[in-house]
Formats: C-alpha cells, structure tokens, sequence
C-alpha cells in the first residue's frame, strides 16, 4: 500500500520506518499538515496517515476521494478533526489507535500535578540564576487532597492510581464507571459535585459536543478557590478567556495544559524565533502558575512505538480485508 504520511517529524519516521520492518508498505514523509492546499500531495497513494491537527473536514474529504484514496489512517486516538459522517457516504476507511501508553498520559499529568504544586519550573530557573531563596515556594502535601477525574478510561485509571500512591481522597465522573477506580475507593459524583469539592481537576475525557468548553465561566465559579485544573486530554475542554478570567482573580491557583484548543498552528513547530500571533495563548504563558507543554504527554518511546505498529498493522488489515478492528 502506498501512504502519505502527513505532519511528519523526524521521531514519526523514525518509529514508522522500524515499524515497516514489521508491515511493510511504501510510506512517503511529509512535514506538512494536510489542508485542502496540501491534498494534492497524496496523488496516486491508497491513503493517508495523519495526526492530531491535520485538517480531515468535508472539503479534503472530498478532494482525497476524487484522487481515489481509499482509507484515513489516524496515529492517535483522538478524531474530532476528522468529518466521519462525509468519510462514510465517500466510502473512505477511518482507523485509529484506540491506546498507546495510558501510562505515558497519566505519569505526564502527574508530572505537572507535582511541578505547579512544588513549583519546581520556577525553583529550577531561580537557582540557575544563583538564587536559592524559598520565597513564594510554598507547595502543599497531596496526601489527603482531593482530585476530580473526570474521565477514567484508560489514562483516568491509571492517573487514579498513581493520585491513590499518594494517599488522595478520588472523585470520578464517566457515564462508564470504572470498577477499578471504585476498588481504589474513588466515588463517582455528578460534575458539580466533583467541581466543587476537588482541589485538583484533571481532565481525560474525549472532546465531544457535551464536552466542548466543559471548563467554563460558570464551571470555574463553582469550584474551590485556588483549584488546580489540569487538561492533558483535548483542547477545546477549555474555554480558554474563562481560565484566564480565573486565572487573574485567583480562583485558579494552578494551571497545566498539554494540549490548547488553538493549537494547530503551534504546537509541534520552534517559534522561538517568531512572534506568537495568539493573544490568548501569549497571555497564558505569562502567569507564573500556569505551566504549557507541546502535547508532549503521549511522547515516551513506548507510546511511539505502539502507535506505529498499530497504524501500521491497521493499514495491514484494510490491504486485506477492506475493513478493520480499529475502524471508526
């Protein structure tokens, strides 16, 4: 089969090519995302492998059916950027990879959880300076601390259990509660309850239309003052100018974002020599408490490495049998 493999940096191909070894097809690099100006590229190719920001709407949908590609082969688990409905009439395969690493997800959260509490990334840049004073240090024990979950799948169990090490009171919600979760003694509530008791919200729910801006004014008003929130699941979960609102008032006491809803033409790419054009974002990285990562959470060698041998084994399966067991 013959891939275009949009949104390609140098780990992507790294981790495909060894995957190949394994499935082998004829994958074609590309470091563009795909756009409906970009489309083209995948002339004479049986389909496309994507990520996160690549743009899959009506209209590329359409433009790859035309060019008769036949499959949309996703390397990540999320597919809100993808029109499934248009896919379907066009009669175009959408895969994915349902899992990777949930451990990869849940130990980055924790890491932020720890780094905004502790304040290590302020404490790391002062004592670089030669400056070792402990003023405006100050962190609090997590133990009998109470998280929110709101998504315990994969990655809100295993973040559940790495929060219970740590001696943490658990709320959870999820339509599908976890019974490992409940065997760690985490109680499923309503979110408003979980809101308002929790002095840590992390979120690992799919982006969905009952999601979309989950974390809005009037969510962040009911929460305790001085709230942590961290999202290492979808962007769009947040409105960004209610956190920003919380954030000057002091209503949120810490920040952690792996992901933004504006990302698309940010994260993965150096703009170190560039001026950022997002007002909203720049003001984020202004505020001490708030922490920004690349969406960097899923990136270990373990993750990578299951992400192209699923991608790859899903392509496998459409060569063979038009369809397969990862298919949207």
């Amino acid at each position: 089969m013959k891939i275009a493999v949009f949104s390609t940096k140098a780990y992507d191909r790294k981790f495909l090519e060894k995957a190949c070894q394994k499935y082998p097809h004829e994958l074609t690099f590309l470091e563009t995302r795909l756009t409906p100006a970009t489309v083209g590229l995948a002339q004479n190719c049986d389909g496309v492998c994507v990520f996160v920001n690549d743009q899959l709407d009506a209209e590329v949908l359409s433009s790859m059916h035309q060019q008769g590609i036949r499959f949309v082969a996703l390397r990540c688990a999320g597919f809100n950027n993808v029109a499934l409905q248009t896919a379907k009439q066009l009669g175009i395969v959408v895969v994915r990879v349902p899992a990777y690493s949930p451990h990869a997800v849940a130990e980055h959260t924790a890491g932020l959880v720890l780094t905004l509490n502790r304040k290590l990334h302020r404490a790391y840049a002062r004592v670089r300076d030669g400056n070792f004073s402990l003023d405006g240090l100050l962190g609090f024990d997590l133990v009998d601390r109470t998280v929110g979950i709101v998504g315990t799948g994969q990655i809100g169990t295993v973040f559940a259990k790495i929060m219970s090490g740590f001696g943490c009171r658990l709320l959870g919600y999820d339509k599908f509660p976890s019974e490992t979760c409940r065997g760690l003694g985490m109680q499923y509530v309503e979110l408003n309850e979980l809101f308002s008791e929790s002095d840590i919200i992390s979120l690992h729910c799919p982006l969905t239309p009952e999601t979309h801006h989950l974390i809005n004014q009037q969510t962040i008003a009911s929460m305790k003052e001085g709230v942590m929130i961290i999202n290492t699941s979808r962007g769009a979960v947040i409105d960004t100018q209610a956190v920003i609102a919380g954030l000057k008032t002091g209503k949120i006491g810490h920040l952690g974002l792996d992901v933004y809803e504006e990302e698309a033409d940010v994260f993965f790419e150096d703009l170190s020599n560039k001026v950022i054009p997002d007002d909203a974002l720049s003001r984020l990285l202004t505020f001490p408490n708030v922490i920004i990562t690349g969406h960097q959470a899923f990136f270990t060698e373990e993750a990578m490495m299951c992400i192209a041998e699923t991608t790859l084994r899903n392509i496998t399966e459409i060569a063979e049998s038009s369809s397969c067991k990862n298919q949207l």
